[in-house]
């Protein structure tokens, strides 16, 4: 056990790395304006440490299936949780080469994401994801019909009028039957979007069944099919939930920030232990500063925290997801009733309110970022 441990230290260690090269913190002056901030990131992004970034991840994975292959089922819960969670922090870094700024060749990152994130997870190929993210997502947030993202929103249930418990089944939707079938729905749509399908599905399948006859079946299932099916999305889901005030987002024009501020959200902003336990688990690389990723999309995760002290905070900062009095849940709740109130509805035909019966090609919260 205590070798599998020093495993898992090693790939934590082998991630600092990057972080090392990236820190806001190493040198005389801290950065703060974003002219600042653009310049550091020019001057220290390279192609080796992002690459170093990554393979620490899956050296981490490693670990956990000898512990998952080692112990019973306490082992193999914690060991889901774990390759969810390490799911997530890839989703994460691979979002930022979508964006074009975890390495210094863009064409690099593409390959660093499909090779070490989109194949074995069985997500879209790196360019589609580009376009769904980056052109239709992030200038159209929260806009009806044309960000794919409030559409897979509706599509789970959170429409005007929805009733307490359905609502509440919508925020765990992925661990529902319905969002466990959409979830393999959505894989093999995902597969399907390449002009080589066999090749992808290859390489999904490859990863569990390489697990199982390494270190054997109780690991390749704990760590990697249980996670990818039902843990990961719902980490996924989660941080989805809390990018925007999906429901009742103002609209405004002027200069990004304050296009952002309006439609963002940003949680846990005076819960220090709450904030470090999601950058650590379901809200990573700069998930938790969506706001200022929003505001400042050409921006790497190490530098988000440092820009968010400089905007003006957004129009909602919860304190927590789903339980107390000022939380995301209650607010979309009363956004969602609001709406029924006044009789509006998504529009037929939109992304909102797909046809019925029909699957999307990809789940974009999934591989949204």
């Amino acid at each position: 056990m205590i070798t599998y441990l020093g495993i898992i230290a090693v790939g934590m260690i082998v991630r600092q790395v990057d972080r090392w090269q990236f820190s806001p913190n190493r040198g005389r002056h801290r950065p703060g304006t974003l002219r600042e901030v653009m310049s550091l990131q020019r001057e220290r992004i390279n192609n080796v440490t992002p690459l170093l970034l990554l393979a620490g991840h899956w050296v981490e994975l490693a670990g956990w299936c000898l512990i998952a292959a080692e112990t019973g089922p306490w082992g193999w819960a914690a060991a889901a949780m774990a390759g969810a969670v390490k799911m997530r922090h890839l989703q994460e870094v691979s979002h930022f080469a979508v964006h074009g700024v975890l390495t210094r060749s863009s064409r690099l990152g593409t390959v660093l994401s499909e090779v070490a994130v989109h194949l074995p997870l069985g997500f879209v190929p790196v360019p589609i994801r580009r376009q769904r993210h980056v052109r239709e997502h992030h200038p159209n947030a929260t806009v009806v019909g044309l960000d794919p993202n409030l559409g897979d929103l509706h599509q789970a249930g959170l429409l005007p009028g929805v009733r307490r418990l359905r609502f509440a089944l919508a925020l765990v939707f992925p661990l529902t039957p319905a969002g466990f079938a959409f979830t393999m729905h959505s894989i093999a749509a995902n597969l399907r979007t390449s002009a080589a399908p066999w090749w992808r599905l290859a390489a999904l399948l490859a990863v569990p069944a390489v697990l199982g006859w390494t270190v054997g079946w109780p690991a390749a299932v704990a760590v990697f099919v249980v996670p990818r099916l039902l843990l990961y999305p719902q980490l996924s889901w989660m941080s989805l939930l809390v990018e925007h005030t999906w429901f009742d987002a103002e609209t405004v024009t002027g200069p990004p920030a304050a296009v952002e501020a309006a439609r963002c959200l940003r949680l846990y902003p005076q819960n220090l232990p709450l904030a470090l336990v999601a950058r650590a688990t379901w809200l990573p690389y700069g998930d938790l500063f969506h706001y200022a990723h929003s505001a400042h999309p050409s921006v790497r995760w190490n530098y988000l925290p440092a820009l968010e002290r400089h905007l003006t905070p957004p129009h909602f900062t919860p304190d927590g997801l789903a339980f107390g009095p000022n939380t995301v849940a209650r607010r979309h709740h009363g956004a969602l009733d609001a709406l029924a109130d006044t009789g509006r509805q998504p529009l037929p035909g939109s992304a909102e309110a797909p046809e019925p019966g029909a699957v999307p090609d990809t789940r974009t919260w999934l591989v949204r970022k």
